[in-house]
């Protein structure tokens, strides 16, 4: 079944994401009435490329095939997959952020399952040597922080550096409708943050790494043997709701949208809403004077120790607001700058551990909210290098662009 653009009303997508067992999200009918295909669709596409050939897969819980996984297809396919590499939150998409996920035998398949999180991102030369092509098949949402394409770059690169090509199954990026936000400085590159480009990139996963090749940004200015499996109908202008959620914490369309601006929090004292059935909606603490909402973070899975665990917390919810005014909202400080005014004088807003400037990818903007700087004067910072990336992203763009 192919996947209808458009979401369906926002009241049903609050009511399914009060289940944490949950792990789809629904989509809606688009005004133009096209149909996506996925790159991992079009299996003539790229079938011979797969001929004969011992393959791994860089895959997670979102890599479908209509209603079925990759590695299932493939597998039916008489392909002959060697390999599975798993990115955060694991193969099967269940593990908390940031924790170690362990390599393995899927019991499905008897394929052995290798890590990419923890001290092991990158594909070693032992792990790949039996290996004649690698496929990428993940879906991201369109933020510098989100992990996923942190591990294209590193597939990548060992792919380059041992000669394997690399076979791009493209999908849709729900953020990819705009550009925004700080572009990184090279002294703030972390795993949160591997490229000079700003928080909301506004590519698909296929488009950025044709950016990587293009920029040399691989180790040694090293290019990939890459190809991308484009889709069918689609474009920059496409709403897309992800029918499996991306990673545990962000279950439907209105954590994605929001991500963008309240991924700042992870930097700080305060709760996201991760032990709750709106991460990624939310924001607040024990000791918060702004409360709209509250919330007591619980153990649950994909957040079995989150922060303010069993605290009741105060903050702001944006629970209530359609899709499409978190669409329009796009990228936002006032969240970030809102809760610094209200939490400020209790405790350090920000951690020591300045996990926040990762986030941000520069000191700036953590001074520029400390000197109270509004929205708009904190924007005119960064116009000139978010300007110049929007100029360089234009060369690697593969569908029609929001402008």
């Amino acid at each position: 079944m192919r996947h209808k653009i458009y979401i369906f009303i926002s009241l049903f997508y609050s009511l399914l994401t009060m289940s944490t067992a949950c792990a789809q999200t629904s989509n809606r009918t688009s005004s133009t009435d096209n149909d996506i295909v996925m790159g991992s669709e079009r299996f003539s596409a790229y079938a011979d490329d797969l001929k004969g050939k011992r393959v791994g897969l860089v895959i997670n819980q979102t890599s479908m095939v209509q209603q079925e996984h990759l590695l299932d297809f493939l597998l039916r396919q008489s392909v002959d997959v060697k390999a599975v590499f798993a990115p955060e939150h694991g193969f099967r998409g269940t593990a908390d952020a940031g924790a170690h996920v362990k390599s393995g035998i899927d019991p499905g398949t008897g394929v052995p399952i290798i890590s990419l999180y923890g001290s092991n991102k990158k594909p070693t030369a032992e792990q790949i040597k039996n290996l004649d092509v690698l496929i990428f098949d993940i879906q991201d949402v369109g933020a510098r922080f989100y992990t996923y394409i942190s591990t294209l770059h590193y597939v990548m690169e060992a792919a380059a550096e041992n000669n394997k090509p690399v076979i791009v199954l493209d999908r849709p990026n729900p953020n990819g409708h705009y550009v925004d936000g700080p572009v990184l400085e090279k002294a703030f590159t972390s795993f949160v943050g591997m490229h000079p480009i700003p928080i909301v990139h506004g590519m698909t996963i296929g488009e950025y790494a044709r950016m990587i090749n293009g920029q040399k940004w691989l180790s040694g200015g090293l290019e990939c043997r890459l190809k991308v499996v484009e889709m069918e109908n689609y474009d920059h202008q496409t709403p897309y709701a992800p029918p499996v959620k991306p990673s545990p914490n962000l279950p439907n369309l209105h954590s994605i949208y929001l991500y963008p601006s309240l991924c700042f929090f992870e930097g700080t004292p305060l709760s996201v809403g991760r032990g709750t059935g709106h991460p990624f909606q939310l924001w607040g603490h024990p000791d918060m004077t702004i409360q709209d909402t509250s919330f007591t973070p619980q153990s649950m899975p994909g957040a079995t120790s989150p922060p303010l665990l069993a605290k009741r917390s105060f903050g702001k919810a944006y629970t209530t607001q359609s899709l499409e005014e978190l669409r329009e909202m796009k990228f936002s400080l006032q969240p970030i700058l809102e809760a610094y005014q209200s939490y400020k004088g209790v405790a350090p807003f920000f951690n020591k551990d300045l996990f926040f400037n990762k986030l941000a990818g520069t000191d700036q903007l953590k001074s520029q909210i400390e000197a109270g700087l509004t929205e708009e004067e904190i924007r005119i910072s960064w116009q000139e290098k978010l300007n110049a990336f929007k100029q360089m992203r234009k060369q690697y763009l593969l569908y029609p662009d929001f402008e």
